[in-house]
């Protein structure tokens, strides 16, 4: 996948991951690059373009397709954490998770799909992470909405390659950000991830691991429960 001269659009795009995507999308040569987030005024880069987008409405996902309808490649990073504990609390925030995190991505994947068609396949990109495939005792919610955007992932990859569009996905653990600030484990950081995420691209890689946790752990699925949760 040509990353140079290309356009794409970035959910989430205002901090974190999202910020160090768009960064790189330019880095690497990147014409344009929408910067979707729901509050335009935060994207403050004058090289991106801010476009309003909150991935669980489903007006502003479909006037985002029609306003951006010459993108090739689409990350969905957009999500979203803070569901409660597995016996306690409230379940609204995990509604809250799956409805941004695998709904949301379904959406504007849906949205951009014919977009992307007419633009010779493209790219379109989830950010993923390693609680894909393993369960989080601290946080179910996430963990269970981040193993349906997976599969979700891998559905669109099976449909979408008759058009000619690469689905990647990119599985990560902890990253240096506010969604895990509170978080006292080893981390990566975010410029890394939006980097070997490039990298993906480039290569048409349907899947980049970024770190040695995600490698462990995706090489694990093939043997017994007691080694996949090894340290977790």
């Amino acid at each position: 996948m040509d990353i140079k001269g290309s356009v794409a659009l970035v959910t989430g795009a205002n901090r974190g991951i999202g910020l160090a995507l768009t960064q790189a999308l330019l880095e690497h040569g990147a014409a344009k690059v929408y910067a979707a987030v729901r509050e335009p005024e935060t994207a403050r880069n004058p090289r991106l373009v801010p476009l309003r987008l909150d991935v669980t409405d489903d007006e502003q996902v479909a006037a985002a397709a029609r306003v951006a309808d010459d993108v090739s490649i689409v990350i969905n990073n957009a999500g979203v954490g803070g569901g409660p504990p597995l016996l306690e609390g409230s379940l609204d925030g995990a509604r809250r998770e799956m409805e941004v995190n695998y709904f949301g991505t379904w959406a504007v994947s849906r949205a951009f799909a014919s977009v992307l068609a007419t633009q010779g396949g493209g790219a379109l990109v989830n950010m993923l992470s390693r609680e894909s495939w393993v369960a989080n005792k601290r946080f179910p919610g996430y963990a269970a909405s981040k193993s349906a955007e997976w599969s979700l992932t891998n559905a669109f990859r099976l449909v979408l390659r008759e058009q000619g569009t690469l689905v990647v996905g990119v599985h990560v653990g902890y990253v240096d950000t506010d969604l895990a600030a509170h978080i006292d484990s080893p981390k990566v950081h975010a410029t890394d991830v939006a980097e070997q995420t490039m990298t993906g691209l480039l290569n048409d890689d349907p899947e980049v691991l970024v770190d040695e946790t995600s490698r462990r752990v995706r090489a694990a699925l093939s043997g017994d429960l007691d080694t996949l949760y090894a340290d977790l």
